[in-house]
């Protein structure tokens, strides 16, 4: 019965986020001086950035702080290298899509000395004993390694910025672990939950930062996003910009 009603909610969550998106464009939102040849549905993008930072203000944001409040710091680091390590699955799997099979094995030895030695992905073994940092790889970099074009600037309800080119990421889902808790509905949205939680909790600083520093907030976050992509498809990462890909 919980984990009939833990569907339900979410379906209708995502509903909700969806509706209101079409809404968003329906509405037409103003865009601002010339047209972006990047974002040609600007109009529609704002409106669901507005509502993906509403839906932070009342939601994720307050239990992102309770989270912190209640979450010892060792705690915290620990449940963030658990799905990280879980996500490094899809990396090793994007890195030999890319005929990369250095970086693969890497990534491979990097997920099984962490889940053996980490405990389970808990502590990050690897990149503190065995100089083994984490990398990052997806298959929306997949497809641009391949010639895919980027196409138009999105964003995404609830998961923010994006491209038409990568959406195809939410194929990385099908590689986490936690999509095959089949008869463990419970369980498998909890832990989804509290991988949602544990990002918003992490981004919430960053949230602060651009609130701070941009005078287009949209613009800022939108151009850190495109940036960002350009440089891991070129072969390197701005880490300054590493959270804006899930803001």
């Amino acid at each position: 019965m919980v984990a009939n009603e833990l569907k339900f909610n979410q379906n209708r969550f995502i509903r909700t986020g969806f509706m209101l998106g079409v809404l968003a464009l329906a509405c037409g939102c103003a865009t601002t001086g010339e047209p972006d040849p990047a974002d040609p549905w600007e109009g529609f993008n704002r409106g669901v950035y507005q509502f993906n930072e509403a839906t932070d203000t009342v939601i994720f944001n307050p239990v992102g702080e309770v989270y912190d409040a209640i979450t010892p710091r060792v705690v915290d680091d620990g449940v963030s290298n658990f799905f990280s390590n879980l996500g490094d699955i899809a990396v090793a799997a994007n890195d030999f899509l890319q005929l990369d099979f250095h970086q693969g094995m890497t990534t491979v030895t990097r997920f099984v000395l962490n889940s053996t030695l980490g405990v389970g992905g808990i502590f990050d073994f690897s990149g503190t004993y065995a100089g083994s940092p984490k990398t990052e790889n997806d298959f929306g970099l997949t497809l641009a390694h391949y010639g895919v074009e980027s196409g138009p600037y999105l964003v995404l309800p609830l998961f923010g910025p994006s491209s038409v080119r990568d959406t195809s990421r939410s194929v990385d889902g099908f590689m986490n672990p936690l999509f095959y808790l089949g008869n463990h509905d419970t369980l498998k949205y909890s832990l989804m939950a509290l991988n949602f939680v544990d990002i918003k909790s992490d981004l919430a600083s960053t949230q602060g930062l651009v609130q701070e520093a941009a005078l287009d907030e949209y613009d800022f976050v939108k151009s850190a996003y495109l940036e960002r992509r350009r440089a891991q498809i070129e072969g390197g990462t701005n880490p300054d910009m590493q959270d804006m890909d899930a803001y």
